[in-house]
């Protein structure tokens, strides 16, 4: 496990040398090429030294490399290896630390996430009120000035559902995240109704994992996996912790919560029996899942039609 910038570092190094090894180039030819000393090419490929997005473009170049996609991700990954680098994020580096800076721009990059929340609503299907209710809880004593800074921040990361080309968004909830009355009823029962909104996104998909479903293998924790268009070689799966965040980027720790989130989806209630329950519960119910996982047995909750997109909130702050 590493941080952020480091892992950046080393999977965009390794890339370079793959495209580099494509093209038929030494290292020596490709640092001559660029009036450059061989030394820099190894250390940007071994992860030792950072690499600016211009220095990738000229290194792209020589290798002949006119994937725009592939170009872009590089680009990207080259200033989330600096600390974020230069998105609209960038406003906020005197408010964010690094390692979140690094995991916006992840974020804004990825082609595809997968994400188990235990304790409360992802942050991209948070609403405002929402937001600020888990931040002002998380950091307490916060002056209100930087509190709004985060709630924007947190609104803005939202923008990646609402793109051309969105980010296509896997989610599996236990159902305490329901549960748990987060700024009280008023603002949770508009949160509901925001998640019965984005989960008929076509790009979202909205799981919950029922009381009833007993432990499960990632009750220990949320995660986070990013999948990059282009190569998997870039995937990366992200624990969140309160003061920090872990980075995992081998192949066998991928493939290990890959696999756990399958089993997740599996055991979890389906897309639509899971609305069943958001709505029953946004209309102010004690439904329980009609449709618990390994056979048990639960009360029905009626079908239901689920509710069109509400007003304000993170509903209204969002691009269309």
């Amino acid at each position: 496990m590493r941080n952020g910038p480091v892992v950046r570092r080393r999977k965009l190094g390794e890339e370079l040398r793959g495209l580099r090894h494509t093209s038929g180039l030494t290292s020596r030819e490709a640092a001559g090429m660029l009036g450059w000393h061989q030394s820099k090419v190894s250390r940007i490929e071994t992860g030792a030294s950072g690499v600016s997005p211009d220095d990738v473009t000229r290194l792209l170049d020589v290798y002949g490399v006119d994937d725009g996609q592939l170009r872009s991700l590089l680009q990207t990954l080259a200033g989330s290896a600096g600390g974020g680098g230069n998105g609209w994020w960038h406003a906020y580096r005197g408010l964010i630390p690094p390692q979140y800076r690094d995991f916006i721009s992840l974020e804004s990059q990825a082609d595809a996430a997968r994400t188990l929340e235990t304790s409360v609503v992802p942050g991209l299907l948070q609403t405002a009120d929402y937001a600020r209710a888990v931040t002002r809880s998380t950091l307490d004593g916060l002056p209100p000035a930087a509190l709004d800074s985060l709630v924007e921040v947190r609104l803005a990361r939202q923008s990646v559902l609402h793109t051309t080309g969105p980010l296509r968004l896997s989610v599996v909830l236990d159902e305490a995240v329901l549960r748990r009355q987060v700024g009280g009823a008023g603002v949770m029962a508009e949160q509901l109704r925001h998640l019965l909104w984005a989960a008929q996104l076509p790009h979202v998909t909205l799981q919950l994992l029922p009381f009833a479903a007993g432990g499960y293998v990632g009750l220990t924790g949320p995660f986070v996996i990013f999948s990059f268009p282009s190569t998997s070689d870039l995937d990366v799966v992200v624990l969140d912790h309160l003061t920090s965040s872990l980075y995992l980027e081998r192949r066998e720790d991928i493939e290990a919560y890959s696999s756990a989130f399958r089993t997740m989806q599996a055991h979890a209630l389906s897309p639509e029996r899971s609305l069943d329950l958001i709505a029953a519960l946004s209309s102010g119910g004690q439904a329980e899942p009609s449709d618990c996982p390994r056979g048990a047995r639960c009360p029905t909750v009626p079908h239901s039609s689920h509710s069109p997109r509400p007003n304000g909130g993170a509903a209204a702050a969002a691009p269309e």
